[in-house]
């Protein structure tokens, strides 16, 4: 479907811009945060590892529970919960640092707390996209709202650097807290009985009656590759290739000596070559493919490495518009993938099983990534991490196209009439392919 008949949609729309507002605000909080724990413990990068996993360790611990209540219960319902708690987290950190009060403690603790909210939000507010458009628009709805995202993670940064020069961490975090209100005015402002919805109410994955166990979850992952390669290959590039919000805030810091609006520099320009490729991945109008994120992934895993090996600020900033190019085409395909072939009763449940591995292994790779950049310095964590990401997009290629052939081998089908991946039509639509 394309871009402007997917905006045309008022739901979405209004769900689109909600996001980006809040968005903004969170870019800006996570900037602010990382400067923060620099200052208050000296540069050390074992301690934002330590925020930054602390951060992300609930997903590990409640993103599955996450995918559940997404399912059990109305997503916009547990959407506004979630979006309210995440705000009221932002309006305490930012009133204990205006005055004085913060601490290292209060920043773990805050930071588990957003953490926790998160991993309820998550699932829900992912596979809710697909209640808001039509099937075939999808994929096209998933691209934009990766290019708000970006929007969000180019403008946060930069904004967080010339306000924290200016005023200092605390402005910025109640600027975050007040910008949960333009998401949660979006959700209360959507239409549940819009008449021009595009959308198939018996595909939207609302809550149904009966059990949501997540076994039938992992049994569906398993059983289609078009969900296990993404899932299985976004679980390496989460954990050792997506650190960017330890290793930039290092990198400025530790290898380029330099300041906040030099760190919030490199941050947009990741983000501007992240908000390109979703603008491009939406404007392409073409659904995704196996072979297309495995392709991406190796690219964007030779461009991360080959940022630890650049000496100068200026075309480390170069690459790095690259590389976030790279990177939000390897999570949008990943994503759009997964969301297509899940069963729309159990998208929830398989989205919260997606994030569990894109977000649950950071409190493994952020710590790693910190003590390899004491230890060695910045530029060689960004190496390992891209070294990592484009070896597992070779590896699992090859197990899971193995693993398939193998498959059809059994039921007698000759395998040099299979292609990797067999069937690219929707999981209610075919059978399973392993």
């Amino acid at each position: 479907m394309p871009v402007t008949a997917v905006l045309a949609v008022r739901n979405f729309r209004r769900y689109l811009l909600g996001q980006l507002a809040s968005n903004i605000g969170t870019w800006m909080q996570r900037a602010a945060q990382d400067l923060l724990v620099l200052h208050i413990t000296g540069n050390s990068g074992s301690a934002v590892g330590i925020v930054t996993a602390l951060q992300f360790l609930p997903q590990t611990l409640f993103g599955l529970t996450g995918g559940v209540l997404a399912d059990r219960y109305p997503k916009r319902r547990l959407l506004l919960l979630t979006q309210t708690a995440m705000g009221v987290q932002s309006l305490l950190l930012g009133l204990l640092t205006v005055t004085a009060a913060v601490n290292l403690l209060s920043v773990y603790a805050l930071a588990f707390a957003l953490g926790t909210a998160t991993a309820v939000d998550s699932p829900a507010r992912n596979a809710y996209i697909c209640e808001l458009v039509a099937r075939d628009g999808v994929a096209t709805a998933v691209s934009l709202n990766s290019a708000q995202f970006n929007v969000a993670r180019a403008l946060g940064p930069a904004l967080a650097g010339l306000t924290v020069a200016a005023f200092g961490t605390g402005p910025v975090f109640l600027v975050n807290a007040a910008s949960y209100l333009a998401v949660l005015y979006g959700l209360i402002t959507i239409r549940t009985d819009d008449p021009d919805d595009p959308g198939d109410p018996g595909d939207h994955g609302r809550p149904r009656p009966g059990r949501t166990r997540l076994r039938d979850a992992f049994r569906h992952i398993a059983s289609t590759a078009e969900m296990l390669l993404p899932i299985s290959l976004i679980a390496f590039v989460g954990t050792f290739g997506l650190n960017f919000q330890v290793t930039l805030s290092l990198v400025a810091v530790t290898a380029f000596h330099t300041g906040a609006t030099a760190f919030g520099g490199l941050s947009a320009a990741y983000a501007l070559g992240s908000l390109i490729g979703a603008i491009y991945g939406a404007s392409r109008g073409k659904p995704p493919t196996p072979r297309r994120l495995i392709t991406i992934t190796v690219v964007f895993g030779a461009l991360e490495a080959a940022q630890g090996l650049v000496p100068d600020y200026g075309a480390f900033m170069a690459l790095l518009i690259l590389t976030g190019f790279a990177a939000v085409t390897v999570t949008t395909t990943a994503n759009a993938l997964t969301q297509l072939h899940a069963d729309p009763e159990l998208r929830g449940r398989v989205m919260s099983v997606y994030f569990l591995v894109l977000l649950g292994g950071t409190p493994v790779g952020a710590p790693l990534v910190g003590l390899v950049s004491d230890a060695l310095g910045a530029r060689s964590a960004l190496v390992l991490g891209g070294v990592v990401s484009a070896s597992s997009a070779l590896v699992l290629s090859a197990l899971i196209t193995g693993r398939v052939q193998r498959r059809f081998r059994v039921t007698g089908v000759a395998s040099a009439t299979v292609p990797p991946f067999a069937s690219a039509q929707p999981a209610r639509e075919r059978q399973s392919d392993l």
